[in-house]
């Protein structure tokens, strides 16, 4: 008998026909999303779940569905998954690492130049009609090439966003929890400094961590007061990281330039506050939203369910030892 899979939202059709080889799968392809109770009730009798950010799997989504043996997200990030509570019962949790990695950081550096350069107050600004002709100091921005970069999080995105940086002669400055290899800090010509240098040097500073109880607010009024004035900050990691409420303080009161944002907290709810600026670039967390990266993304995510449910290691588990336990 093949096991049984749900995937929570709407994926594509070649995702279902691989998963479909190896199990029997329910998919909820009117992309509607489920209720806490509702997703319990669904996967009450599943050994799988394809799932998304959307989905909370937590203690007491675990404790309703004893059957459950892979919680498979299509993410790199995980922090809708207790995994603690995944590992004590068993369950194998994976993500989908790598194959987002440049769609991501393509969007860190669109987020860069819009905010930059003002695009999204320009294009609202001809929409509307209020247009007249060119005039010197019309919708004046600042240069992205040969400005300071501040990246904090240099992991696998923040490498690739570094290395798209030389193109545009930025210097770059870094700060990690961990410094990088020497080697690969001279390939991206990259310097590690500590988190209030890079605060006060930086011309924009792009986040790039996960968010954790660690990472919670790691951007708020104090670490704002402590950034140029003239300065550009960059979130396309995940909502939390940022104080969103101090973040509209900071740009109403000109303590920094401007902000682009791809994440929010409470997403998809989002603090009313942004709509009242002009100094910030808004978009829906799209940062891996290319069809190419997102059915990569979906196509991983369907390896590591069937890995886990026929026997395998799944190539990109998350808490091995719950292997052990399955």
């Amino acid at each position: 008998m093949k096991p049984k899979v749900l995937v929570t939202r709407e994926v594509f059709d070649e995702t279902l026909e691989f998963l479909a080889r190896a199990c029997e799968v329910e998919s909820n392809q009117r992309d509607i999303p489920l209720s806490p109770g509702q997703l319990a009730q669904r996967l009450a009798d599943k050994q799988g779940v394809v799932c998304s950010l959307t989905d909370r799997i937590d203690e007491n989504l675990l404790h309703d569905c004893p059957q459950l043996k892979v919680a498979s997200n299509i993410a790199v990030g995980y922090n809708n998954i207790d995994l603690a509570a995944c590992t004590a019962r068993g369950v194998m949790a994976t993500n989908t690492p790598g194959v987002l990695d440049d769609s991501t950081a393509d969007l860190a550096f669109t987020l860069m130049l819009a905010t930059a350069r003002r695009l999204t107050e320009a294009e609202a600004y001809i929409r509307a009609g209020q247009w007249q002709g060119w005039h010197l100091k019309q919708l004046l921005g600042v240069d992205v090439h040969h400005a300071t970069l501040g990246i904090i999080g240099m992991g696998r995105i923040g490498q690739v966003i570094a290395k798209r940086a030389l193109g545009f002669e930025m210097r770059v400055i870094y700060h990690n929890r961990a410094r990088l290899a020497s080697d690969i800090e001279r390939r991206l010509k990259a310097t590690y400094v500590s988190k209030d240098e890079l605060l006060a040097q930086a011309d924009f500073v792009v986040l790039q961590v996960p968010y954790a109880p660690q990472t919670h607010h790691l951007i708020g009024g104090a670490e704002l007061k402590k950034m140029k004035p003239s300065a550009i900050l960059i979130n396309s990691t995940r909502g939390g990281v940022v104080d969103d409420a101090a973040l509209i303080r900071a740009l109403k009161n000109g303590t920094i330039r401007a902000a682009g944002l791809d994440v929010f907290e409470d997403e998809p709810k989002f603090n009313p506050g942004f709509l009242e600026l002009k100094n910030v670039v808004l978009v829906p967390h799209i940062g891996s939203s290319t069809e190419a990266t997102r059915r990569a993304m979906a196509m991983t995510a369907a390896k590591n369910a069937v890995a886990a449910l026929t026997g395998g290691t799944p190539p990109n588990l998350l808490n091995p030892e719950a292997k052990s336990k399955a």
